[in-house]
C-alpha cells in the first residue's frame, strides 16, 4: 500500500511503501550499548550521555546543530540514532537498488515488543510536506478498508490508524499503526511505530524519545522533494555484510573439484 503517491510534476520521487516486511541486514544489529540483562527504561535511556532528565530535548534535529550531551549514537549516515540499552536495530535493504532504505527499532518491554521504522526524506527549502502526506496516508488506509485518526500529539498533528491483516491461520485481525512526522530544514522525518507503543503512552515513552534525539543528516545535494535519503552501514556491519557476499559470489563461480561442499548460509550477529 503506498503512502507517497506518485506526483505529476518532474520533481517528485518515487513512492513510499507503506509500512511492511523488507529486507533485511543477516541478522539484526544490536545496538552498541545493549545488554541481555538491562532493559531499556527512561531512566538509562540513553546510557552513558550527558543529559539525564528525559524530554529535556526538543528534536528531531538538524545535522550541525544537535545540543552537546546528546548522547552516545548509531551513525546511519543521513541518520543519527541514540543508542539504547536493550534495543536491536534492523536495517532494511531494497534489494534492486542495494540501497539501505530504512531502519526499523526493535523494543522489547514488559507490555510487548514495539517496533518503530525511520525513514528520512528530501523537503522544500520554504514549505513542509507533512500535512500533505498526512492526508495521502489517511485516503490510502481507508481505500483498502481501514481506519485512521488525525490527532495531536508530542511532535505535532500524528495519524493512528487501524490496519486490517491476516493472521497465519488465515483468521482476520487489525493491526494498530502510528504515524509520527516532523517537517525539518529542507527534510522529512517520518516514524511508523507498530506493537504496544502505538496506542500507549507509557510503552512508547522510549520511542518517542529515541525519536526526539534523532539527527538528520540531509547534506547539501539538491534532491527534489520526498527523494529518500538512503543510510549507510556501519563499518563493521559493512565489513561483515561484505565478506558474506564475497562468500557467496565464491560459492556461485563453477568448479571441476567434485568434492567441494556445498553452499551454507552465514548468520551475522
Amino acid at each position: 500500500m503506498p503512502i507517497f503517491r506518485r506526483k505529476p510534476q518532474a520533481a517528485a520521487s518515487a513512492p513510499v511503501a507503506a509500512p511492511q516486511a523488507a529486507a533485511p541486514t543477516p541478522g539484526p544489529v544490536t545496538s552498541p550499548l545493549a545488554t541481555d540483562a538491562e532493559a531499556a527504561t527512561p531512566a538509562n535511556l540513553v546510557a552513558g550521555g550527558a543529559i539525564a532528565q528525559e524530554g529535556t530535548l526538543h528534536g528531531p534535529f538538524d545535522a550541525g546543530v544537535e545540543p552537546e550531551g546528546i548522547g552516545p549514537q548509531v551513525d546511519l549516515g543521513s541518520l543519527k540514532i541514540p543508542a539504547v540499552a536493550g534495543m536491536q536495530v534492523r536495517l532494511e535493504i531494497d534489494r534492486a537498488s542495494q540501497l539501505v532504505t530504512g531502519v526499523t527499532l526493535i523494543l522489547a518491554q514488559p507490555s510487548g515488543i514495539s517496533n518503530m521504522q525511520l525513514q528520512a526524506f528530501a523537503a522544500p527549502k520554504t514549505d513542509g510536506i507533512w500535512d500533505e502526506i498526512r492526508e495521502e496516508i489517511g485516503e490510502s488506509i481507508r481505500t483498502s478498508g481501514g481506519s485512521v485518526d488525525d490527532v495531536p500529539g508530542v511532535f505535532g498533528r500524528e495519524l493512528i490508524a487501524r490496519i486490517p491483516g491476516q493472521l497465519p491461520n488465515g483468521a482476520a485481525t487489525t493491526q494498530a499503526v502510528r504515524f509520527l512526522g516532523v517537517d525539518g530544514p529542507r527534510w522529512f522525518l517520518r516514524g511508523v511505530v507498530t506493537g504496544p507503543a502505538a496506542l500507549d503512552d507509557k510503552a512508547a515513552k522510549i520511542l518517542e524519545e529515541v525519536f526526539r534525539r534523532t539527527v538528520v543528516v540531509r547534506g547539501d545535494t539538491p534532491r527534489p522533494p520526498r527523494d529518500l535519503l538512503a543510510l549507510t552501514l556501519p563499518g563493521q556491519i559493512a565489513a561483515a555484510a561484505a565478506e558474506a557476499q564475497a562468500a557467496a559470489d565464491a560459492k556461485a563461480r563453477p568448479t571441476l573439484n567434485p568434492f567441494e561442499r556445498g553452499p551454507e548460509i552465514t548468520e551475522i550477529h
